[in-house]
């Protein structure tokens, strides 16, 4: 699945922050599985742009075009940040919003003969893309939602990040170092000094994030790395193969 030519062919697709692709592309590579990365535009303390989950997701999706022959597509890039309201900048839509724009782009999809979505998440408050994924494969269609927690601790572990999963919420060492690897131009001066720590957020729905922290930043930023980011990145992609697998093999 991973062999030069995939590479070489994706990295047409994955070239920039939105794909780079023409029609032709398209139809020369005719890739049956298409990724679709979904962020959102919610604070991120103040060292991290609006736009950090979105080009996490994009990142991430960068890495399984170059990897593999998939159909990359141009993120959707607000969706359900509730939980962030409270710092000036977070834009959200609902969740029967967020789970209609993804399902019209599956199907449109389906029309166009790409028979499999891959939804690339990068925040984890898009809590509706499990629901949507669980329905869609129910009827039939076929969908996964990538990363698993799996695959991003199987990532952490590679990239020896020392934040747990849990402790790294928001803003902390993973998003940090990812885009430190991928977009340092977008990486402020503050995270070196930003940490915070509330591992106890079980009134997180009900309280939001202003709840639990000031600044926004829920993690240890100040661990955060270019070499981490590049780590992770290189774990997740190669974690999608058996994705690719699974939802193109035949029926």
């Amino acid at each position: 699945m991973s062999g030069s030519g995939a590479r070489t062919d994706g990295w047409k697709a994955a070239h920039g922050v939105l794909p780079a692709d023409t029609t032709e592309d398209v139809r020369t590579r005719d890739a049956r599985v298409a990724v679709l990365p979904v962020g959102s535009f919610e604070q991120h303390g103040p060292y991290l742009p609006l736009a950090t989950d979105t080009l996490v997701a994009c990142a991430v999706a960068r890495g399984i075009a170059a990897a593999y022959p998939v159909h990359l597509l141009p993120p959707v890039t607000v969706s359900c940040s509730h939980e962030h309201a409270a710092w000036p900048g977070t834009v959200s839509i609902s969740a029967v919003t967020l789970h209609a724009v993804v399902s019209d782009i599956a199907a449109s999809l389906r029309r166009s003969g790409v028979d499999a979505l891959v939804v690339v998440n990068g925040h984890g408050g898009n809590y509706v893309l499990g629901n949507l994924v669980q329905e869609a494969s129910a009827r039939g269609e076929r969908m996964a939602l990538f990363p698993a927690a799996e695959d991003w601790e199987t990532a952490r572990e590679r990239a020896k990040v020392a934040t747990s999963l849990l402790t790294d919420m928001h803003a902390g060492e993973i998003e940090t170092s990812i885009l430190l690897h991928a977009h340092p131009e977008f990486v402020r001066p503050g995270h070196e000094s930003a940490d915070f720590i509330a591992d106890d957020r079980r009134h997180l729905l009900t309280l939001g994030m202003s709840g639990y922290s000031e600044s926004g930043v829920i993690g240890r930023p100040s661990l955060g790395s270019a070499d981490k980011g590049r780590k992770l990145l290189a774990s997740l992609a190669e974690s999608f193969a058996p994705y690719l697998a699974l939802l193109a093999a035949p029926e």
